[in-house]
């Protein structure tokens, strides 16, 4: 039986600019790296195996509010019957829903797949957009899809916040803001460059390992020293 406590009543104030500078990026993020173990998220996954922008694309349109296995299976599955958007567009809305379910929303993220695909043909020269104005554009795609292809598929310096690193981020004092998009503009500000790419991959992990959403572990948390433990009412 899982033993829990109390979070602080009131918790610190936010960090300044000046208390979270180079050395406490270097110390704080470097601890949860040493940590944190296991499978990288799917796309992440994906995006190491084979850093194709189309494949990072069309995998992380599955991921959305999809189970990671799940995922990464969805995505092997379509991509053994097409990897590009030629291959794509050749198949029917019907044939991608089959392969990518039981994805979640399976039946609109295959429309949004092969629009995409036939966009990217007629207007791409059948290439994905290296820049996030052109990719936001794309049926489907908001801030974190767009963030993740540039990041992953262009190796280009993108903060992708999703679930974990808006909580987590705010969590730990960093930044104060209700929305994942708000927070990636704020990570954007105080962030080293060299730390937007990577600290997704770290915070997903470290969010489904030890800084979970309900009753976090803070016993196993090698910075919970450094953290504000904003919102926090139990922990473990």
């Amino acid at each position: 039986m899982r033993s829990e406590k109390e979070g602080p009543s009131k918790p610190l104030p936010l960090y300044s600019s000046q208390e979270i500078n180079r050395p406490y990026w270097d110390r704080v993020l470097g601890k949860i790296g040493e940590t944190v173990r296991g499978t990288l998220p799917s796309v992440s996954e994906i995006g190491r195996d084979n850093p194709d922008p189309f494949r990072v694309l069309v995998s992380t349109l599955i991921s959305l509010r999809t189970r990671d296995e799940v995922t990464f299976a969805a995505s092997l599955r379509l991509f053994e019957k097409a990897d590009t958007p030629e291959g794509m567009a050749d198949l029917s809305e019907e044939e991608i829903a089959s392969l990518i379910y039981p994805a979640g929303f399976y039946k609109m993220k295959s429309r949004h797949i092969r629009d995409i695909s036939l966009i990217l043909l007629k207007e791409y020269g059948g290439q994905v957009p290296s820049d996030r104005e052109s990719l936001l554009a794309l049926p489907g795609v908001g801030l974190k899809t767009a963030n993740l292809v540039l990041s992953l598929g262009f190796r280009i310096p993108a903060i992708c916040v999703d679930t974990h690193v808006h909580r987590i981020a705010n969590r730990m004092g960093w930044i104060s803001t209700n929305k994942p998009d708000d927070s990636e503009r704020e990570l954007t500000r105080i962030l080293p460059v060299d730390y937007w790419i990577p600290i997704n991959e770290l915070l997903v992990l470290y969010g489904q390992q030890i800084c979970t959403p309900l009753s976090p572990r803070c016993s196993l948390c090698p910075v919970v020293t450094s953290c504000r433990r904003v919102g926090v009412d139990k922990y473990r």
